[in-house]
């Protein structure tokens, strides 16, 4: 089989775009089935089990992203980004006829195993087939398939599901999953690896062992994450009960934040480009993270809703500048055999602490008000800017 070696800029593109419809599959599969709620309880679903089936997804995608990795630099992303989104297809279309609540929960982990390939098939395309001074944008670009995938499955899953039912609804994302499994087939092409048989050796081995770069970068973003899921879970209860707005109005801010944060992603790749460095901006964002939260906590505690408003929004988008960040960096430096493992871990770690946001700061803000988890967001923040590591420029 000839390895291609050079690709036309159309062609780079055209890669990155199936790349970010291939995770916004992957994402409507394991945040849009949550939008199934209603309709399931509808049916006589309790509600405890409804919420566990809706769960099944994200179980599945976080038990195997490392897994996922490893057969990425196994075999090459071409493969994966086709296998993984026909496993979604498959435990979709079965899901859609399942007659049980044990069966649909099982197909729906399945269909959140398959979604997890997506996760980490990104950075070995992007290092690969982009030069040094666009790999920020690109994987800007890349991080925006999760908020877009969320958008899809929130217009989209309950609206189906309340006309045509749950089966429905289900087959959305496996749908679209299936139309990337063809579009990957047709259109990726795996980057070439080293053929030297000393540099291939240099970069088989373990980037982890005697260096705590990668595990600094994964640290940062796990901490980072938890002032993101503060504001992502909690911004519209906080305009509604406390500030006083509409649920109606309060979606609309939500919404407009999540727009925002994905141009905010593009925004902040584009500028790592500019000034050829990644964890430099990282660090800035950290310390941005740390001073819009801790204003936030300020204006909460003393309902200064006229400046808590702009602060929200400045918060919410400073908050996920980050991702796309941390995710170039460990692609850059974990290197074509590893970077599927160094994506998994750091996915895995992020997922981890996303998880544990709602039921901790839940009970936080419950015994002391949201200022109180604003603050505890900003302090963990503040935790993560010494241990950013020192730069080291793309290769």
């Amino acid at each position: 089989m000839t390895t291609v070696t050079q690709i036309n800029e159309t062609r780079r593109w055209s890669m990155l775009g199936l790349g970010v419809f291939a995770q916004a599959a992957s994402s409507v599969f394991v945040n849009g089935v949550a939008f199934l709620l209603p309709a399931l309880t509808d049916r006589g679903t309790p509600l405890a089990a409804a919420g566990l089936l809706v769960a099944m997804p994200t179980l599945g995608l976080v038990c195997t992203l490392i897994a996922w990795g490893f057969v990425v630099d196994r075999i090459g992303e071409r493969k994966v980004l086709i296998g993984g989104p026909l496993l979604m297809l498959v435990a979709g279309g079965v899901a859609a006829t399942a007659t049980n609540d044990i069966a649909l929960g099982a197909l729906l982990f399945l269909g959140g195993v398959g979604a997890a390939s997506t996760n980490g098939a990104s950075g070995r395309l992007i290092v690969g087939w982009f030069p040094p001074h666009r790999r920020g944008l690109a994987m800007g670009i890349r991080q925006t398939a999760q908020p877009l995938g969320v958008g899809i499955g929130a217009l989209a899953v309950p609206a189906v599901a309340a006309t045509y039912g749950v089966a429905a609804a289900i087959l959305v994302p496996a749908t679209m999953a299936g139309i990337a499994a063809v579009g990957s087939l047709v259109g990726i092409i795996d980057p070439p690896r080293p053929d030297s048989a000393a540099t291939d050796a240099a970069l088989r081995a373990n980037p982890y062992r005697g260096d705590t770069t990668l595990w600094r970068i994964h640290a940062v973003s796990v901490l980072l994450v938890i002032p993101q899921g503060t504001v992502w879970t909690f911004a519209l209860l906080w305009l509604h009960r406390d500030v006083g707005w509409s649920l109606a109005a309060a979606g609309i801010l939500v919404t407009a934040t999540q727009i925002l944060g994905a141009a905010g992603r593009i925004g902040a790749g584009a500028w790592s480009d500019r000034v050829g460095s990644r964890l430099g901006p990282l660090r800035t964002v950290a310390i941005a993270a740390v001073l819009s939260m801790a204003a936030l906590a300020l204006a909460a505690w003393t309902h200064m809703w006229w400046a808590a408003i702009p602060l929200l929004v400045a918060a919410s988008v400073i908050t996920v500048a980050d991702n796309g960040l941390s995710f170039t960096a460990v692609a850059e430096i974990a290197g074509p055999y590893w970077s599927g493992r160094g994506l998994g871990i750091h996915n895995t770690g992020q997922n981890l602490a996303m998880a544990a946001v709602p039921p901790v700061f839940g009970a936080l803000i419950s015994a002391s008000g949201f200022g109180a988890a604003y603050l505890l967001a900003a302090a963990l923040a503040a935790a993560a800017v010494p241990l950013v590591p020192t730069d080291r420029r793309p290769q």
